[in-house]
């Protein structure tokens, strides 16, 4: 699927996509704010691309990783070590540091200075809105409890108190309902235009898009307060809701600074291009078995003198990086900006939403009959959207759904047929949305295949529920609630 807006060099706060990740260079463009509860004031215009860019650099570099790792799509490179520690789940509160600076400081503070802003525009002030949802959404489901009612405030000197997950997803619901309600009100005075990353300030784009986030947030509450999420998922249908179907993602190029942010890390000249990721027997083995053929399109050949079958995509289990040694394992491709020799790389779009998540979560919606659809329609409608994004076609996909194992949903049981609803989901978040298709198992157990790390060093059976909190938040707040382990399920995980 397409995206939108490649970064242009021109503008300077595109600098701040080198800045968070190698932390050198003009600082100043991320550290608009230097307390993330003591917002003081910048052009609402100014600021929007710099949440815009964050956001791109949570999701498209730390969390993607971490993400993709727990979701078995990638390991640890035989050759290499530095996500050795991701590999054994034996992350530190320290390993969170950054993310965690990103997402309150460079996200959510600069949102809130929008949004308290008298003279910002009803479009980039709604656009505000759906941002700060978003990355609420997504602090709290990577982290559990997290600051919301005292943060980005000041109301405590730097020491904000935790709110429960409950009342964070309380608020997404709210910032995503005020956000429609600005966006829904013409701005003609100064719209915000090319300086939005996204959409182009397109206020239809993002009424979609919000609705969208309000559905994958009803319904990952699902397990936990059906009674909440069948009346917010009714309502939102019952609006006439239009979601989205396109990719909401930001475009990236080859010019300095402007590269996909995983690229960036990777080419900077601390990492050398040295290359960690390799793929996962998890994925491999499991889409092996559907003949799917975005398998070539998520991770490169390695070439082989062995045997008469030619170049293959080769693997190694999860966390098998000490069982073989000098094995030379497939590279997540350029396409998804997994291989730091190709420049290719450079140019992978982050995802926040895509299309293809669009349509599933739709027709999970409809599956379990908390809103209107056609379940077989929407579904291949995910599919299509994730072949198309690949570079593949839509007889391609029919082909695939036709033949694949996992992807016949006609006739089966309603727990089947969610199964393969996200089983699919995962196959199409491969390389792309690492993070979502960890979250998406964590809430339904799906896809059943996943396995523990062979270097895992949690108790056996066990598997990470969560990120730690940072250690600033550890050595600063006066109010942090002490530590919670990898291992304990957040509020709405009830698998």
């Amino acid at each position: 699927m397409r995206t939108n807006n490649i970064f242009s060099p021109k503008k300077c706060f595109l600098l701040l996509l080198t800045i968070t990740v190698g932390f050198t260079g003009c600082k100043k463009f991320l550290d608009v704010n230097q307390n993330p509860n003591n917002p003081d004031s910048a052009a609402p215009n100014l600021l929007l691309p710099t949440v815009e860019a964050a956001v791109g650099q949570v999701i498209g570099n730390s969390f993607q990783v971490t993400g993709s790792f727990y979701a078995q799509y990638w390991t640890q490179s035989t050759f290499a070590s530095q996500y050795k520690s991701t590999d054994q789940y034996s992350l530190t509160n320290s390993s969170f540091d950054v993310p965690w600076r990103i997402i309150y400081q460079s996200a959510l503070i600069n949102s809130q200075l929008i949004i308290n802003n008298s003279t910002a525009g009803t479009d980039v002030k709604g656009i505000a809105y759906l941002l700060k949802a978003y990355t609420f959404q997504v602090a709290t489901d990577a982290f559990g409890d997290v600051p919301l009612t005292q943060a980005l405030q000041g109301a405590t000197s730097g020491s904000p108190k935790y709110d429960p997950q409950q009342a964070v997803y309380d608020s997404v619901f709210n910032y995503i309902d005020k956000g429609v309600a600005l966006l829904q009100v013409p701005n003609t005075a100064s719209p915000i235009g090319t300086q939005d990353i996204i959409f182009q300030g397109n206020a239809t784009k993002w009424i979609a898009f919000a609705n969208t986030l309000k559905l994958r947030a009803y319904l990952r509450i699902s397990g936990k307060d059906a009674a909440k999420a069948q009346a917010g998922i009714a309502a939102l249908y019952q609006s006439n809701a239009a979601f989205l179907t396109i990719d909401a993602a930001i475009a990236y190029n080859s010019t300095g600074g402007n590269e996909n942010p995983l690229y960036n890390e990777m080419a900077s000249p601390v990492l050398g291009k040295a290359q960690n990721l390799v793929a996962s027997a998890t994925a491999v083995r499991s889409m092996l078995g559907n003949n799917d053929p975005r398998l070539r399109k998520f991770y490169d050949k390695v070439p082989t003198d062995t045997t008469k079958r030619g170049d293959t995509i080769a693997y190694i289990p999860q966390g098998g990086y000490l069982s073989n040694p000098n094995k030379k394992v497939s590279l997540p491709t350029a396409l998804v900006g997994g291989n730091p020799q190709l420049s290719a790389s450079a140019l992978a779009p982050v995802k926040l939403i895509s299309a293809s998540e669009s349509y599933f979560l739709q027709a999970e919606a409809a599956a379990r009959g908390l809103a209107p659809g056609n379940v077989n329609d929407l579904f291949t409608n995910g599919v299509d959207a994730s072949f198309v994004a690949t570079g593949l076609t839509t007889t391609d996909a029919a082909n695939y759904i036709a033949a694949a194992k996992d992807a016949k949903i006609t006739g089966v049981v309603t727990d089947t047929l969610i199964k393969r609803i996200i089983t699919q989901k995962y196959f199409a978040m491969n390389g792309t949305q690492g993070f979502e298709a960890w979250t998406e198992y964590r809430r339904t157990g799906y896809p059943t295949f996943l396995v523990v790390s062979k270097v895992s060093t949690l108790a056996p059976g066990l598997k990470p529920q969560r990120f730690l909190y940072p250690n600033t938040e550890v050595v600063s707040n006066l109010n942090y609630p002490g530590t919670v382990p990898s291992i304990t399920p957040v509020w709405w995980a009830t698998k």
